[in-house]
């Protein structure tokens, strides 16, 4: 009997309890351990930002729910891997050994890279997670009785740009709506080297596509922006050219600032010797299975991958859900194969496929593979990537709630993209 450990409680460790369940005998043991008790689903963070939705919409109480799928759970931050003796030790004093590790934390966001960011003591704010959203429309509602200027982007190193976007958008969508949008200048300031990169070197005619629509919502940008410091109501942010030369240095005034942050691995996972790069992701094999220790697995956010290219200001290459859930797909099936003294075969698929909301339509892109030359670079716009991610919400909520592992990315995203794509 095997004892298999989930690190992490998002998009990828659910779908991985439940995957695992689905696909190993029931003499193995499966236990998830998150820092909290509860499953938020992370796309949805913008609309909570803007009072789109409520907190209980996206949010699941998880120990339930794996019970019902004989799945153990412990709400507890991990302290520290021994990764020697496989064994966990958590904050709250237990100690947890293991015959397989899966991890799937997420990153750390590391706010304190640019001196007064972040949402705790610092400027700005952030939607990459349930609680720092609901921060951000605690302040909104204010904000609204005395508008003024807004700065929304991604810091240096950032690799999540979809979410900027996303927010941009939807922001000045709300905006109008509320019949304030000629109150609130929008400045969107980005690491990326042109609008519509993405961290992936651009898909399609994403900079085409992106700049028409920044026109079209009368919203200004500062791309190739090196930010330094944030101080109260003003965000200082030096604009560098191609070669990485100073072009002009900016101190734009704010009221509300939402400002991605750059990502590492959390201090937990970093401290594993040779587990993880500098920045703490973890450095895997083509079977999501760490180089150094072969019972340690690892997908999404936390794993290592390489920027698509350099730029003038550093960026990261995005892990988007299709990843994920082909990397989770895969350490499934290469445990399986393992405890059956199988070699492992499977292999993750490094492709981007994002549904991108904009307030009251969408862009979808795909980029197959993520990193070029390659072979499917498409993008497009238009209500159904609206529509599709609501959707894709519902459908992934009930998914949670129901215990299934089916891998929904596969089988109705690509799919109505495909339909799309023969009807153009």
């Amino acid at each position: 009997m095997a004892h298999i450990v989930i690190m992490g409680a998002g998009i990828g460790g659910m779908p991985a309890a439940y995957e695992l369940r689905e696909h190993l005998p029931t003499e193995h043991r499966i236990t998830v351990i998150s820092a909290v008790d509860y499953f938020q689903f992370t796309p949805s963070n913008p609309w909570i930002a803007v009072g789109w939705r409520e907190r209980s919409e996206i949010t699941l109480e998880i120990g339930p729910l794996l019970e019902r799928k004989n799945i153990a759970f412990i709400a507890s931050p991990v302290q520290a891997i021994d990764a020697e003796h496989n064994r966990l030790t958590l904050a709250d004093g237990q100690s947890v050994d293991y015959d397989y590790l899966v991890i799937t934390t997420g990153p750390k966001l590391s706010f304190d890279e640019v001196p007064g960011a972040g949402p705790h003591g610092g400027h700005t704010h952030s939607i990459c997670t349930v609680d720092h959203a609901e921060q951000f429309w605690t302040d909104y509602q204010a904000f609204l009785d005395n508008p003024g200027p807004v700065v929304i982007g991604a810091m240096p190193g950032a690799s999540c740009f979809g979410p900027a976007y996303e927010f941009a958008f939807i922001l000045a969508t709300d905006l109008r709506r509320r019949k304030l949008r000629h109150k609130v200048p929008i400045t969107y300031v980005s690491s990326e080297p042109y609008i519509g990169h993405l961290g992936l070197g651009g898909v399609g005619d994403s900079k085409g596509m992106m700049e028409s629509e920044f026109r079209q919502n009368d919203i200004k940008w500062i791309t190739n922006a090196k930010t330094t410091r944030v101080e109260p109501g003003k965000l200082c942010t030096s604009e560098l050219d191609a070669h990485g030369n100073l072009v002009k240095e900016h101190e734009l005034p704010f009221k509300l600032s939402m400002m991605l942050p750059a990502f590492k691995g959390i201090d937990a996972v970093a401290a594993v010797p040779e587990l993880c790069n500098p920045r703490g992701f973890v450095l895997i094999d083509e079977h999501q299975r760490s180089k150094k220790y072969h019972n340690i697995f690892a997908a999404g956010v936390c794993v290592a991958i390489p920027p698509v290219e350099v730029t003038p200001v550093p960026t990261g290459a995005p892990k988007t859900g299709y990843m994920i859930e082909s990397m989770i797909s895969a350490i499934v099936l290469n445990i399986k194969a393992d405890l059956e003294s199988q070699p492992a075969t499977a292999k993750g698929s490094w492709n981007a496929i994002c549904l991108a909301d904009m307030g009251d339509t969408g862009a979808a892109f795909v980029a197959l593979p993520q990193i070029p030359p390659r072979n499917v670079n498409w993008n497009k716009k238009g209500k159904w990537v609206h529509l599709a991610k609501i959707s894709f919400e519902k459908y992934f909520l009930h998914k949670m709630k129901s215990g299934h592992s089916e891998p929904i990315y596969e089988k109705y995203v690509l799919k109505a993209l495909g339909i799309l794509r023969l009807q153009e």
